[in-house]
């Protein structure tokens, strides 16, 4: 079989995805990237794995959804799409795992396939053909003329690579990148580096193979890894007086990319989000900046003050806002951040030199950012805390003035500090078995509230979010030995459960979600304990829910003045 076949592609996803543990993946994954000769097949084959059909930041998008997928294979193996291939669906939990085993398990499926080795090049152009169609008729043709060349495995990465998500094989981009290093014998921090200046998987691979890691060149119109922040923990952090302090505020972490002419907009999953907000792109452009990189937060801003993120959500995912909703919720943007500038990056420096630059850069040209304050002592830090609620933000960060800019990673240099939302008392609905180190255990958790007395409902428990973390090994455990008793219900990996074990989560807020039952979700839900002492009669309500958010909304927040948190020049 020849190396770059996308059968060979699939057959390394498929060998990734069985093996245990990070280390041996990436041997897999490496021995891979150096079996193949081509610059082209390892620049395609490293995309296909790390990012999807297409670049992550050239726009492109196949738009095949899964109905689309779905319907398609129910005509090629000429089921019931209804009535055989939906229930087999929910047997298996995944539409791809199922178009795969009815592909390799059905007789008129097999007889319509004849496999042969599809190079990866030719991989591509089916791709940019489904991309180029609009039609559904239109794609599934492509799609059936396709399956008809492939093997079941081949045909169940292609929906994957498709769908530009992850491959669920336990090994994202991160993991990519690492197997890009050790294929190629190339320092990891120095790859890690130039994919993210770069903004492309395959290019960097083709850089490392060609020893030609030095000639990156960082382009503007692209997203940069963000650098994230950890929980506060007052025993690492030592002297205050090393950190700035600033307000958390409650909006939407973005990027802004400027030359003065263009903006683009990037959200913290690297999405470009510039229609949505209008109004930050003219002021941008109007400001006409130089070659510029922005790190800082979207916020609903009016009367001097910020307004609650859930103002925020009613702009997000709007492509082109109408002129009520621009003068309902008007957006700032406030820059905390630089990082491009005088023609190159400059994350390497110091936190207090970028900060002189981004006041530099404020002063000429009348962009907001955030004031930032010192802080020598707890006491000082718990004022500006209460000062920061009381503007209606989340909190404070604390920022190394020594630290460079971490992108992509979270480390001690960015400390959050804030207080929960609140907490619900709820109850676990569904688990689904987790993957990597917690394979064969269930770890990923549904849960539920009460609406048994609620008129506007039929069910007795309905979802409010998912949670997967805060528990520690042993309570893990306990959970995994009653989930065995309590499963009533089977759907793949997921199980459903008759709804006896409570859990008290926390949250940060409580957020309009439309899409779910209830209309609300938690927003970074987490375990705070569980509640063996409490029975499912306990569990709050979708009132209390509904009381939570409009406390929320409703909230007095003192107005910026001589104490603000924002600098606008």
């Amino acid at each position: 079989m020849s190396n770059n076949s996308f059968r060979n592609l699939c057959l390394v996803l498929q060998a990734i995805r069985e093996t245990r543990g990070s280390n041996a993946k990436n041997r897999i994954c490496a021995d891979y990237f150096r079996s193949l000769v081509s610059q082209k097949d390892l620049n395609l084959a490293t995309r296909f794995i790390g990012e999807g059909a297409f670049e992550t930041f050239s726009g492109k998008r196949a738009s095949v959804g899964s109905r689309t997928s779905a319907t398609a294979a129910a005509d090629f193996c000429e089921i019931d799409y209804e009535h055989v291939f939906k229930p087999c669906r929910t047997a298996t939990g995944s539409s791809s795992e199922t178009i795969e085993k009815l592909m390799a398990n059905l007789d008129i499926a097999r007889n319509k396939r004849i496999p042969c080795h599809l190079p990866l090049a030719e991989i591509e152009q089916i791709f940019e053909s489904l991309c180029l169609v609009s039609g559904r008729e239109e794609k599934q043709k492509i799609l059936l003329n396709t399956w008809q060349r492939m093997t079941p495995v081949e045909i169940k990465y292609f929906i994957r690579i498709l769908g530009q998500g992850s491959l669920r094989i336990g090994f994202e981009i991160r993991s990519v990148v690492s197997a890009i290093a050790t294929a190629f014998n190339k320092d990891a921090e120095q790859v890690r580096y130039v994919h993210m200046i770069t903004g492309s998987a395959g290019k960097t691979a083709v850089l490392a193979k060609t020893d030609c890691l030095d000639e990156a060149v960082f382009q503007l119109f692209h997203p940069l890894s963000f650098m994230l922040a950890s929980p506060i923990d007052n025993r690492s952090v030592g002297n205050l007086s090393k950190y700035f302090a600033e307000e958390k505020f409650d909006g939407m972490r973005a990027q802004l990319h400027t030359d003065g002419h263009k903006v683009k907009l990037f959200s913290r999953d690297l999405n470009d989000v510039t229609q949505s907000f209008p109004e930050i792109s003219e002021f941008i452009v109007n400001r006409n900046l130089p070659p510029t990189v922005l790190d800082g937060e979207i916020c609903v801003y009016k009367d001097d003050t910020i307004f609650p993120f859930q103002l925020l959500q009613k702009r997000m995912g709007l492509k082109n806002p109408n002129i009520k909703i621009l003068k309902k919720y008007p957006v700032l943007f406030i820059s905390y951040d630089l990082l491009y500038t005088m023609k190159e990056p400059i994350f390497e420096k110091r936190l207090s030199d970028r900060r002189e630059l981004l006041e530099n850069l404020a002063r000429t040209y009348g962009i907001p950012i955030t004031r930032q304050f010192d802080v020598q002592n707890w006491k000082d830090m718990e004022r500006l805390f209460e000062r920061a609620l009381a503007h209606g933000n989340e909190g404070l960060m604390l920022k190394r003035k020594a630290s460079r800019y971490e992108y992509g990673q979270r480390k001690k240099s960015w400390l959050k500090v804030k207080k929960p939302g609140g907490s619900l008392d709820t109850v676990i609905m569904y688990a689904h078995a987790g993957n990597g180190k917690r394979g064969g255990t269930y770890s990923d958790f549904t849960l539920g509230i009460s609406v048994k007395n609620d008129e506007r409902y039929e069910e007795e428990f309905i979802p409010i979010g998912k949670a997967y973390g805060g528990y520690t090994d042993d309570e893990l455990r306990k959970i995994n030995e009653n989930i065995k008793e309590l499963a009533v219900e089977r759907y793949g990996p997921t199980l459903g459960l008759i709804p006896e074990l409570m859990v008290e989560i926390e949250f940060d807020d409580i957020q309009v979600n439309n899409r779910t039952k209830a209309g609300y979700t938690m927003r970074l839900p987490r375990f705070r304990a569980i509640r063996w002492d409490l029975s499912p009669e306990d569990a709050n309500t979708l009132k209390d829910v509904e009381k939570i958010y409009r406390k929320k909304i409703e909230q007095e927040r003192m107005r910026q003045g001589v104490n603000a948190s924002i600098l606008i020049y």
